[in-house]
């Protein structure tokens, strides 16, 4: 019924001031009764007197505006204890986020960049070519390398061989004639012999004939060492410092054509290509990183945990990573635990204290589940034996 009027059956009167038709429901009539519900009536009950056995209860349906929003109230504080109940923190959920660990491609020289192979956001394998600088003072440094130890390797190979051709012919032609002028004098000395024997020369000219026959047996000898050293080619002493040019040049070289390679450079792994920081044209300084590569293996998720927790997880411990919009959890395992607590602050370790503790530790996971996650994302971490077996 309307108007706040009494229960039909009820004969008791209302305190004063309460009119029997409507409640009068201002400030002072709320202070002194009470009205609470009960099932289709409500009851109006003196507030100093709450309780007590005896008390006078004034039923009556409807009752003031405040009082009939009196429902709406309770279920409004239902849903509160319902949404409370809902959002309540699971026990070993902690929060965290998606960490990438970048890989950064440089070139060691500086250049323009004239060939950029990659866009952002694109995905690459290892040893896809990257970029390219210019590299023309390289080229002809490697060139000019190159050419130099040719050089050298020929020279080497002249040391080894010796004497020319026409230089070993004059030497073998010089050697017959001093052959040719023994086998003479040779003979010229018998003769003188056996003239003296008939006292047909004298003792003087044997001597010169037993001269000549000596000198040209010297001159023999002394053009045959001459035609055996010229086979024999330059010195050991001169062949090893010839090899040990051949050598230096040669490393020269191989740093030239590694100087003129890094001005091209390729993927070292599979990746994401997160960012590029240069634009064909730019100069690109020596050392400065032209593309930002993100492999799978690379992502880890990063999380806190409180001190209560943290001595109950191990590396290799089972987590799981749940997502926004994500239906479905990504599994990993912990692989870190920090030793060092964090946000602690500079008092002693005192029970209340130790309550503010967290522990860093980070999840890694398989190459194909970290290419779903992305750098900065938060997540919630799910850790001990709810978060299913490891991944292998």
């Amino acid at each position: 019924m309307d108007g706040g009027r009494i229960a039909r059956g009820d004969d008791t009167s209302l305190p004063a001031g309460l009119d029997r038709n409507k409640i009068n429901c201002n400030y002072e009539t709320r202070k002194r009764y009470r009205v609470v519900p009960h099932g289709a009536v409500f009851m109006v009950i003196p507030e100093k007197a709450a309780g007590e056995s005896g008390m006078k209860i004034f039923a009556f349906r409807g009752g003031c505006r405040l009082h009939r929003r009196f429902p709406l109230f309770c279920a409004l504080v239902m849903a509160l204890f319902v949404f409370a109940g809902c959002g309540r923190r699971v026990q070993n959920r902690v929060q965290g986020y998606v960490e990438g660990e970048f890989v950064y491609v440089a070139s060691p020289f500086a250049g323009a960049l004239v060939d950029l192979r990659v866009q952002r956001g694109e995905q690459v394998k290892a040893g896809q070519p990257l970029f390219r600088l210019e590299s023309e003072p390289e080229k002809d440094a490697a060139d000019e390398a190159a050419r130099r130890l040719a050089q050298a390797r020929s020279l080497l190979r002249d040391e080894e061989k010796g004497k020319r051709p026409s230089e070993m012919d004059s030497l073998e032609a010089q050697l017959r004639q001093a052959q040719a002028a023994l086998a003479f004098s040779q003979k010229e000395f018998s003769r003188q012999e056996k003239m003296l024997r008939t006292a047909a020369t004298s003792r003087q000219d044997l001597d010169s004939a037993r001269s000549s026959r000596e000198q040209a047996r010297e001159r023999v000898a002394q053009w045959s060492a001459d035609l055996e050293t010229a086979r024999l080619g330059s010195r050991e002493d001169q062949i090893r410092a010839a090899k040990a040019n051949v050598q230096a040049l040669d490393a020269a070289l191989a740093q030239a054509e590694w100087n003129l390679a890094q001005k091209r450079q390729a993927a070292p792994k599979t990746g994401l290509v997160f960012d590029t920081l240069y634009r064909e044209g730019e100069w690109v300084p020596s050392g400065r990183p032209v593309v930002v590569l993100l492999p799978p293996e690379n992502i880890k998720v990063r999380a806190f945990v409180p001190e209560t927790l943290v001595g109950g997880i191990h590396p290799g411990a089972a987590a799981r990573v749940f997502v926004d919009g994500v239906s479905r959890p990504f599994t990993g395992r912990v692989s870190f635990i920090s030793p060092q607590a964090e946000y602690t602050p500079p008092v002693i370790y005192s029970r209340q204290s130790r309550e503010k503790f967290v522990f860093m530790i980070e999840i890694t996971f398989d190459p194909e589940t970290a290419s779903k996650l992305h750098p900065g994302q938060p997540v919630d971490v799910e850790l001990g034996a709810g978060a299913g077996p490891a991944p292998r």
